[in-house]
């Protein structure tokens, strides 16, 4: 493993990932992967989770072509360097931030979105110029194998590397030194990659589950409002991070709730559930147990059918639910959705508050409310009258907070993640009478005028003013601390 990740360092070392070209090649190259060998990926994606073709496409693969479409059209721009504002100490000076790459990153994908939640922080990666180890999960063991079959046949071999494998190939990873890792999974599995970053300096970026909390407000239209939460919460079988994971309400809504979700299942899935292509199942028989655990003790309003030998499990509400019931504590990632009845708004912020969240929903046509809850809470994003859609804007950073995560990507947050803003002033060697006002031995002369270089702040309108003046103050100065 060792002289593996030793071959991606001499080969970043190179330079040769560096040059904006030769980014924009591979990214072009990634892109034309993902369209030649569209089938390939489908089918293995579809292997993995029962999911049809159709979806695959709509739920991952579109957006790595929106995500490679936006990098490689903002790439240029990106990477150029920014001017940095000046003082009067440094205005004659050049300052500027310059983006560069962190070396070579270690990206760990997820299972739920196999082939998205790898690909996509793939892309900034690259854009960034940096080598990258690719860690594609075991459990979508299709789709793993087809990222390693694909990649090195479009994209430089030796600085893009997919290593497959389970527990053992991962902790031997993890022992190497990386100089950035970005994981997707679980809270458990993220504290194991903290802690092996942590012994070698390496900064992390922690995409990680939790639960997201939805607030329907009595003043809203329940017919879409229901219909978006079933649309988000049995995607993907409720294998979906940001899925809404359990409903907060006004006790007289609830029954509503159930009745218009029980609705709109069978609009989108038909009869019978079981055979619509559209619902996915679970990803494996450990998983499946440990959802069905969850429904251990509580009161089904709706659903709750299960197979073990296809690993189905039927969308599912739970109502009346207790706050401190086990379905409560850890991250659902599964198509059962709990209601727990709350007085009021008020209630609602202190109960999500009290509590993890990855993302917040709400829905009201208040726009005063939407705006008090949330400015009451915090979560890794929030999406007001709709769930999951944050998710799909680039302009917008993915992330958690607390124990859902810690740093963000997509778009050109992605590009920031793996850069090194590297902060650039270029001096003169000329105009040395002016550095004397720092050198020893030190005044209150010298102080005040440091001062007043330093810390006095101009209006830009009198900018013009400032650049005329500046010569005779900085004589000024040089006069009274005795250097002519």
């Amino acid at each position: 493993m060792e002289s593996r990740i030793q071959r991606v360092r001499a080969a970043f070392a190179s330079g040769r990932s560096r040059p904006v070209r030769f980014r924009l090649q591979q990214l072009e190259a990634l892109r034309r992967m993902v369209q030649e060998r569209e089938k390939d990926i489908l089918e293995a994606i579809a292997g993995d989770l029962c999911k049809s073709e159709l979806n695959a496409y709509s739920q991952e693969v579109i957006t790595v072509l929106g995500e490679l479409d936006l990098v490689l059209e903002n790439l240029p721009e990106w990477v150029a360097a920014k001017p940095a504002k000046k003082n009067l100490l440094t205005m004659l000076d050049e300052a500027y931030v310059q983006p560069e790459p962190l070396g070579v990153v270690l990206i760990i994908g997820a299972w739920n979105y196999p082939f998205v939640l790898t690909i996509q922080p793939l892309i900034g990666a690259i854009a960034a110029g940096n080598a990258v180890i690719i860690k594609p999960s075991e459990l979508s063991e299709k789709t793993a194998k087809i990222l390693a079959e694909l990649l090195p046949r479009y994209l430089d071999q030796d600085l893009y590397v997919v290593i497959n494998g389970g527990v053992e190939e991962t902790t031997e990873l993890l022992k190497q030194r990386f100089d950035h890792i970005l994981y997707t999974g679980n809270t458990a599995v993220g504290k194991i990659v903290m802690e092996a970053a942590a012994k070698h300096l390496t900064p992390v970026t922690l995409e990680l589950g939790g639960k997201s909390p939805c607030y329907v407000d009595k003043d809203c239209d329940l017919d879409i409002a229901c219909r978006r939460i079933t649309w988000g919460k049995y995607m993907n079988c409720g294998q979906t991070c940001i899925a809404p994971d359990y409903v907060l309400c006004e006790p007289s809504l609830q029954n509503q709730i159930v009745q218009k979700i029980k609705e709109t299942v069978k609009e989108f899935y038909g009869e019978n559930i079981k055979e619509s292509p559209d619902y996915e199942r679970i990803i494996n028989l450990r998983h499946f147990k440990r959802i069905l655990s969850l429904l251990e003790g509580q009161k089904i309003a709706f659903g709750g059918e299960t197979d073990e030998a296809t690993r189905y499990i039927a969308p599912t509400i739970l109502s009346d639910v207790d706050p401190e019931s086990r379905v409560m504590q850890e991250e659902i990632f599964g198509p059962i959705l709990p209601i727990v009845p709350v007085k009021n708004a008020d209630e609602a912020i202190k109960f999500i508050n009290s509590r993890e969240k990855l993302a917040f929903y709400i829905f009201s046509h208040n726009d005063k409310l939407v705006r008090q809850m949330i400015n009451g809470t915090s979560s890794g994003g929030v999406t007001a009258n709709d769930v999951i859609m944050h998710f799909t804007l680039s302009s917008l950073p993915f992330g958690g907070v607390g124990s859902s995560g810690m740093g963000a990507y997509h778009g050109k947050y992605s590009f920031d993640t793996f850069s090194h803003q590297r902060p650039c002033l270029l001096k003169s060697l000329k105009r040395e009478g002016a550095n004397k006002l720092r050198y020893p031995p030190n005044s209150q002369s010298k102080v005040d005028w440091a001062k007043f270089f330093i810390l006095k702040r101009f209006n830009k309108g009198k900018l013009s003013l400032l650049v005329l003046t500046f010569l005779g103050i900085l004589a000024a100065v040089l006069v009274k601390v005795g250097y002519y």
